[in-house]
């Protein structure tokens, strides 16, 4: 039995990095997103910031992230749900994007409050 719950266990990973391939693969925002994320790490390790400035700024990509992954899935879900168009459908959509546009502004706000002292003129 225990071969058989490891066995499930990798099998959900493996559908995990699948999913996450898909991502990369066909997802230009989410993209986009990881590629602001590399920059900010990298600034994250260039500057001497504290432990506690890293865990916020890394907690906030991985949020921005994973909402954007979110996102992402219930875009889909709706496409096959109601594949013509739908105001409801197009409403539900927006709403999703409005929440990481919230979250993205948020994770500016705190990278201004960590990084600013590093680039003050």
């Amino acid at each position: 039995m225990d071969n058989n719950k490891n066995g499930k266990i990798i099998w959900g990973f493996k559908k995990a990095i699948d999913g996450f391939r898909e991502t990369i693969i066909k997802e230009r925002s989410f993209n986009v997103m990881v590629i602001i994320a590399v920059v900010v790490i990298f600034f994250l390790f260039y500057f001497p910031t504290s432990r506690t400035e890293k865990a916020v700024i890394f907690a906030t990509i991985f949020l921005v992230l994973a909402l954007e992954l979110i996102n992402s899935t219930v875009e889909k879900i709706m496409d096959f749900v109601a594949p013509e168009k739908d105001e409801r459908v197009r409403i539900i959509k927006d709403l999703m994007a409005a929440i990481v546009l919230f979250t993205c502004f948020g994770a500016v706000v705190i990278g201004f409050i960590v990084f600013y002292p590093y680039f003050r003129f």
